[in-house]
């Protein structure tokens, strides 16, 4: 068999993680997105895949409302900080804010044509803004208690607005004469929803006292009152034309019933029962209800717990019913498309917001494209990966879920087991969606499961109780409607506290557990015999595994290490340190060569056994990650942990390989082109190879040839015109680096000189990073400045001593002529002595030799004596002048 290759690189691929915390949420107009309140944050979130497009950082308190413009251009927030703000969906920046209510904002909504805003706050208080200006436009007292709902009226020629409060009460106010122009007063408890017919007279509003109340807004008379014998949440109405009216009218007829009932109003409704149903106004008659969901109360004892309906929307563009839970699911529902007996709803999609603690998942088939997932929850949920929405939820556990493993039975059925701190074991069959086996006589939370690898036919669970039980399911006929009753057919008392992982060999012969009681123990199976004994660690065991290849086990534990066991003698072949907290979960790799862990320190590493190395390290989560699952087929990882968040992992190993190779050959390539155009003379392509390929040496050379050349100003601004920003800011990195180093810094002080003519500095300010780079060139600059302008200091002093020389020299024949010259700079002393004035008065001089040298011919011994002295002191006069100009 040909060795695996070493995996050397993962990558996350995707993510599920929490986007709704409960509270606000709008749907957009074509029903692509959802903006969700998440905390203090708001998620617009991909209603086709669950995955956050963008998050807005919107309040510093928690979201109370949100709306949406028709248009789905504006977004608008508001929360307990009173800030009421406006965002651009475009460039998700806030473009105006302000406040004005004396106490949080709880409802909010856009007028039909975009440019007003209606806000209900905890101050009874009523106001409706100019979006476009920010100031208010109407202001609305009369309610006596929150005002938790408000909404415009859908017709955009009517200029009514309804708001409902805790006082029992709806207002009805007119925004054409600014006044409250009803008060409907039928409800005993807070109004929780309002919606408007098709026809627009008539308003609908359901409220906590378990009824739904039609008012006529000719009027404003109640119609007729229908009782719904649960708390409601949420009222919609069915549209004539749209699915939802056509199926239930094709129901109708097909099932005898009197055609006028299809006359009145069909809406529905949804509350704290966690089902939905179907009304029609004509006789207040039930048409449909929902047996059951995901979220239906079953009894009175569950009255209190987070179960039910918080809300309910239509979808546009005929797209269904989405349902929130109070766990924080959105429920995508659509008539069934075939009716042969009855009326019913499919639930098309569900979105999970907030998965809480992730405690264990397990890759569901062969094919990784189910991940069974266990939350703080009694409900198992089964994630689609190719639309990371929940598929379905296995509920039946009547306490939260501690442990799952997956299997495949020897006639195909997909089969997950689950542990719960009910003390009971729990199989299913992944495709009826149903509890088949039911294990009970643990003392104790069950803490660890685990299936056979080889003959399927039993598994094995570990406790609290600190005892470990075999179970035995062979022979489970595929058509059980109530789960059967397992026995167990050994048990053993294996450790001195919690059992918390276990693990079956791969030839079913043996079973590992690992124990908080700091030990793992390897039994034979099926009668539980005590094989070996595993000490060593310093804390609690957190999980174990048998080698795929070799007589080992993998044991991770409490105390920050990882230690390889031999099962032949008890002895500790390895261990492998690296985390800074516990690890809590490791898995082989590559037939057994690698093995990845994660940790409460939030980190996933990637190991090679070998080596002793850890090649890999990820911090893709905030919190301890409690679950690992390792796929079969293409070993691709999945995390979960505290954070609520579901990392996605495939090996990369051969793409960036791969990438890697194309990568090279790719620059040999332009390696080549840039010799090319070095041959050619092609200069400003050959610098533009350069910095694609970052060679800087490279590039200073080229810039150093050109340099060189002759008008080497024109050739290095043609190539810098070439340029663009991104160019500029590494070509400023490479001058930064030449500027250090004296032999370098001539070619990039002219580089800069010529950049800085090309580049106003608006254009220069505007580079992302420049303003570091200009930081690190100016000191450098300065130094190479000041030893310039040392040197040419120095060259004056040369000046100066060659003329004092003249001084001090002994007379000969040529000190005639230098008289001649003193004498010609006597009648220039006036004049101001420059570089110019000094060349003229050279060729001056030159001019007047043959005069002065006939001059001394008749000029007398005494005389001349007489004059040598006067020469003298007229020199150094001369000398001390010119001297200070230089030296200044």
């Amino acid at each position: 068999m040909a060795s695996a290759t070493l995996k050397k690189n993962y990558r996350c691929s995707q993510s599920l993680q929490q986007f709704y915390s409960g509270g606000p949420f709008v749907v957009s107009s074509d029903g692509s997105f959802i903006a969700c309140a998440c905390g203090e944050s708001i998620k617009i979130v991909d209603s086709s895949n669950a995955s956050t497009k963008f998050t807005i950082e919107a309040e510093s308190s928690t979201i109370t409302a949100l709306a949406l413009s028709p248009n789905d251009k504006l977004l608008f927030s508001a929360g307990h900080s009173r800030q009421i703000k406006v965002w651009d969906l475009d460039t998700f920046k806030c473009l105006r804010s302000w406040k004005g209510h004396d106490g949080p904002v709880m409802g909010m909504a856009c007028h039909g044509s975009g440019g007003l805003l209606a806000t209900s706050g905890a101050d009874r208080k009523v106001l409706v803004w100019d979006v476009d200006g920010g100031f208010c436009t109407h202001y609305f007292k009369g309610h006596k208690g929150v005002v938790t709902s408000i909404m415009f009226h859908p017709d955009v020629n009517k200029s009514l607005l309804f708001s409902g409060s805790d006082d029992t009460t709806v207002r009805v106010w007119d925004l054409l004469a600014k006044k409250c122009v009803a008060v409907l007063e039928k409800h005993f408890s807070a109004v929780s929803s309002m919606a408007v017919s098709e026809d627009g007279w008539t308003l609908l509003t359901a409220g906590r006292d378990k009824v739904v109340n039609l008012w006529d807004l000719h009027d404003c008379r109640c119609k007729s009152t229908i009782p719904t014998y649960e708390v409601l949440e949420a009222v919609c109405i069915v549209y004539s034309g749209s699915r939802f009216a056509s199926s239930v009218g094709a129901f109708l007829q097909q099932s005898g019933k009197k055609k006028s009932r299809s006359t009145g109003i069909y809406f529905i409704t949804a509350g704290e029962r966690g089902i939905v149903r179907i009304w029609t106004s004509e006789g207040a008659v039930c048409l449909y209800e929902q047996k059951s969901s995901d979220v239906t109360i079953s009894s009175a004892e569950d009255e209190d717990s987070t179960r039910g309906f918080t809300s309910a929307v239509m979808l546009p563009l005929d797209q269904g019913l989405l349902c929130v839970t109070a766990d924080q699911q959105f429920l995508f529902y659509s008539p069934a498309e075939h009716l042969e007996e009855k009326w019913s709803l499919k639930l098309t999609k569900r979105l999970v917001g907030f998965n809480d603690e992730i405690v264990d998942m397990k890759f569901l088939d062969e094919e990784e494209q189910y991940l069974a997932v266990a939350t703080n929850l009694e409900q198992v949920r089964v994630y689609d990966l190719s639309s990371m929405s929940c598929s379905y939820v296995l509920a039946g556990h009547t306490d939260t879920i501690l442990c799952l493993d997956t299997s495949i039975s020897s006639n195909g059925r997909r089969l997950i087991l689950t542990g719960s701190k009910d003390n009971s074991v729990r199989l299913w069959e992944s495709e009826r969606r149903c509890c088949i086996g039911l294990g009970i006589g643990h003392m104790g939370a069950v803490g660890a499961v685990a299936f056979s690898k080889k003959c399927r036919d039993f598994f094995v669970s570990g406790s609290s109780d600190r005892t470990i039980k075999v179970w035995n399911f062979d022979g489970l006929s595929d058509d059980i409607e109530e789960p059967i009753s397992l026995k167990a057919k050994a048990v053993v008392a294996a450790h001195d506290k919690d059992i918390n992982s276990l693990a079956v060999a791969p030839n079913d012969s043996l079973v590992c557990s690992g124990s908080q009681d700091r030990t793992a123990c390897v039994w034979r199976l099926p009668e539980l015999v005590l094989v070996v004994k595993f000490t060593g660690h310093k804390r609690g065991i957190w999980c174990v595994e048998f080698s795929p290849v070799d007589q080992c086990v993998i044991t991770a534990s409490g105390d920050k290490t990882v230690k390889i066991w031999a099962i032949a003698d008890g002895s500790c072949l390895k261990t492998f340190e690296g985390h800074t907290s516990s690890v809590l979960r490791a898995s082989f790799l590559t037939r057994g060569t690698q093995f990845v862990s994660c940790g409460a320190d939030g980190l996933v590493k990637l190991w090679t056994i070998k080596t002793n190395e850890c090649i890999a390290t990820y911090d893709q989560h905030e919190d301890k990650v409690w679950a690992l699952a390792v796929g079969k087929k293409t070993e691709m990882l999945a995390t979960g942990g505290s954070d609520a968040v579901i990392n996605l992992w495939r090996d990369s190993t051969a793409a960036e390989k791969e990438e890697a190779f194309r990568k090279e050959e790719e620059g040999v390539l332009r390696g080549q082109e840039l010799e090319n155009a070095l041959l050619d003379a092609e200069y400003t392509k050959a610098i533009q190879i350069a910095l694609e390929l970052r060679r800087p040496h490279k590039l200073f050379e080229l810039f150093s040839e050109l340099c060189r050349k002759r008008a080497a100003g024109d050739h290095i601004d043609k190539a810098l015109h070439a340029l663009g920003k991104e160019e500029f800011l590494l070509l400023f990195e490479y001058i930064r680096e030449w500027n250090t180093k004296p032999k370098l810094c001539h070619v990039a002080q002219s580089v800069l000189f010529r950049a800085f003519n090309i580049l106003p500095p608006t254009e220069i300010i505007e580079i992302k990073g420049i303003s570091e780079l200009l930081e690190g060139l100016i000191p450098y600059s300065q130094r190479h400045f000041s030893r310039i302008d040392r040197l040419i200091r120095s060259t004056f002093l040369l000046d100066y001593t060659l003329l004092r020389m003249s001084v001090i020299e002994p007379r000969t024949q040529d000190d005639l002529k230098t008289k001649s010259l003193l004498h010609s700079e006597k009648n220039m002393e006036d004049a101001p002595l420059t570089d110019n004035a000094e060349e003229d008065q050279k060729q001056v001089s030159q001019e007047q030799k043959p005069k002065a040298s006939g001059k001394k011919r008749k000029s007398h011994k005494s005389g001349d004596h007489s004059r040598s002295h006067k020469k003298v002191k007229d020199s150094s006069t001369h000398a001390n002048t010119a001297a200070v100009p230089l030296q200044a």
